[in-house]
């Protein structure tokens, strides 16, 4: 692969009056982690959500080069089609587990569905391999075949992630995924994420408020206030010496000198 693994170009979204989202462009590289941080309310969920394919933009485009297929237009792909990339190239890993699980379901068959969506069948296999990325997400295998119902909130986000990353994707969508946690669960889940990031290569795109979490998992940062990107650059580089007034204001709030 010689460009970018995922483009955006002039990115914009309204909800009526209101912009969520204001002309974004960025190129993701392969191996690459970018945050996306501000307020809430700064557009980045709405931006992240564009960029998946989840919601569909008023203007701009994204394209992203697939495995066999080059480069596709995410918006301009069928609902089939982006669907099956979302299932097996991409993982999305929501703040609320809930979303992201099939809560009805044991952990086991979770993991064993986006191993059967990309062409698994044999069922010894599925639940081997299913087993295996629980205790590489920190869940005993004697949980295998409890439902995520009976998780606590750290051991659904982790089940998520297992669920997502079970496949190699190639990108992953992560909106939050540690908040809404205690901060002990935080850390663990943290540094479990960290881990897999390296191990794996991957590259992501990453929503979150908590500059901690981004200086810890990522390698260049978009700060957004009012819809817009208002600085970016290599995440040390923006947080240890910011240049706009808005970036300087959540350093100083958030990572006090």
């Amino acid at each position: 692969m010689s460009g970018p693994l995922l483009s955006a170009r002039n990115v914009t979204k309204r909800f009526g009056s209101r912009v969520a989202c204001r002309g974004v462009s960025f190129d993701l590289w392969p191996g690459e982690v970018l945050g996306v941080v501000g307020e809430s309310g700064s557009g980045k969920t709405t931006l992240l959500n564009c960029l998946a394919g989840r919601m569909t933009p008023d203007d701009g485009s994204v394209t992203y080069e697939t495995a066999s297929a080059g480069v596709v237009d995410v918006h301009r792909l069928s609902e089939a089609r982006r669907r099956l990339l979302a299932r097996t190239e991409w993982g999305f890993v929501n703040q609320d587990a809930r979303e992201g699980l099939r809560m009805g379901v044991s952990a086991g068959a979770n993991i064993g569905e986006r191993l059967m969506a990309i062409g698994a069948r044999h069922y010894g296999n599925i639940r081997q391999t299913a087993s295996d990325w629980l205790e590489r997400v920190e869940i005993e295998a004697d949980r295998l075949d409890d439902r995520p119902a009976t998780y606590s909130g750290g051991m659904r986000q982790r089940l998520q992630i297992a669920r997502n990353l079970v496949s190699e994707p190639r990108l992953v969508f992560m909106d939050e995924p540690t908040g809404g946690l205690d901060v002990s669960v935080q850390a663990r889940l943290l540094d479990l994420l960290r881990g897999l990031v390296d191990r794996f290569h991957l590259s992501a795109v990453l929503v979150t408020h908590d500059l901690g979490v981004a200086r810890l998992l990522t390698h260049r940062l978009m700060v957004m206030q009012g819809g817009e990107v208002v600085e970016e650059g290599l995440t040390d580089q923006v947080l240890d010496d910011p240049q706009h007034a808005y970036t300087q204001m959540l350093v100083a709030s958030i990572l006090p000198v």
